[in-house]
């Protein structure tokens, strides 16, 4: 039997599976909403979110459904615009461990989208779900077509992955003293 090169496994094909709505824009009113909900779109105007809708193309996921795999390589975030999500992580034993959810106007993926490394956890549907998909390749051609969108773009993810970091960072110290 062949060996798999994990760098080859991609969770493209996981949206493939998926029954996709068409671009963005076919949901900009939905996406719109989000803005009230959602620290991501906290500073972005109107006009902000209808360019970034153009280039996103939305799915819908049924319950069960995979939409990001732990250790698939991966070039794309999402943006939950309806139903909710759950991230799933492997501990020791390879079993998967539930870490949290995420609800309408949360963004996952963003990691791998920005650095290329393998998927961190797995995001599985936990009810039907309707999400946005950004590409990195779309994020470039923002970049280049909408040099300021772009750039509150990257400020944005940077500052959200930051303060994951920190969470995260507080949680483990938390962790490491009630072990003392």
């Amino acid at each position: 039997m062949a060996q798999i090169d994990p760098t080859t496994l991609t969770d493209q094909g996981n949206l493939d599976r998926l029954e996709s709505v068409g671009t963005g824009s076919a949901m900009i009113a939905e996406i719109f909403a989000l803005v009230s909900k959602s620290q991501f779109f906290a500073e972005f105007l109107q006009e902000d979110i209808s360019i970034l809708a153009g280039y996103m193309t939305v799915y819908r996921a049924q319950t069960g459904d995979i939409l990001i795999r732990e250790g698939d390589v991966g070039d794309f975030m999402l943006l939950i615009i309806d139903g909710e999500i759950d991230i799933l992580k492997k501990d020791q034993r390879n079993q998967q461990q539930h870490m949290t959810s995420a609800a309408p106007g949360m963004t996952l993926g963003e990691m791998s989208m920005i650095d290329g490394e393998p998927r961190f956890a797995t995001c599985m549907a936990s009810q039907p779900t309707t999400f946005a998909v950004l590409t990195r390749d779309n994020m470039a051609k923002i970049i280049l077509d909408y040099p300021g969108l772009g750039s509150k773009l990257l400020v944005k993810m940077v500052t959200m992955l930051s303060l994951r970091l920190r969470q995260t960072s507080a949680r483990l110290l938390r962790v490491m003293e009630e072990r003392r």
